[in-house]
């Protein structure tokens, strides 16, 4: 057993150490990116900062340049043209970004019983979830989940209130397929 100076031995582990964290930096270091972590999204644009809402793989990105809620009219549980062109881009984004899996969730405002807010706000989900799997989003990467009234953004009793509140989100979730 080959032994070395005490003072060697810890210079040794740190450069281990740092070829390691090195090596986990490398963006290509399964190749071209078609397998291993990673396939299947989109890597970041040369000058953005990972993660950022520029970065088109990141969930910023998703949030606030795709959208990732639509809105709904009084009542209703039926898509809109703008909530459909809205889900046309998550469609678009979730194809491209296969890594990620999301829940739909289902809202409502505070108008209604608790327990007609939650199978409404289940309805808008489903309608939601349903119109992605349309557009080629495999229903495994999808779940749903009502909140009804129990969650607004906006609390008061006006319309401008109530408009926010009728809504489906889709929250991602990175990292959580095959």
């Amino acid at each position: 057993m080959t032994h070395f100076p005490k003072a060697v031995l810890p210079k040794a582990v740190l450069l281990v150490a740092a070829l390691g964290l090195a090596a986990c930096t490398n963006a290509n270091r399964f190749g071209d990116g078609q397998d291993g972590p990673g396939a299947g999204t989109v890597a970041p644009a040369p000058g953005y900062a990972p993660g950022s809402a520029d970065d088109p793989a990141s969930v910023a990105h998703f949030q606030q340049r795709v959208g990732d809620r639509v809105l709904f009219l009084v009542d209703q549980s039926s898509l809109t043209a703008e909530g459909r062109a809205t889900l046309d881009r998550q469609a678009e984004w979730l194809l491209l970004n296969s890594d990620y899996l999301a829940v739909i969730e289902g809202h409502a405002d505070e108008q209604g019983t608790r327990q007609y807010n939650l199978a409404l706000g289940a309805r808008r989900a489903n309608a939601v979830m349903e119109y992605l799997v349309s557009k080629g989003v495999p229903g495994s990467r999808l779940k749903f989940v009502s909140y009804g009234k129990e969650r607004p953004l906006e609390v008061c009793s006006a319309e401008a209130c109530y408009a926010k509140n009728r809504r489906a989100v889709t929250i991602l979730s990175a990292g959580l397929t095959g």
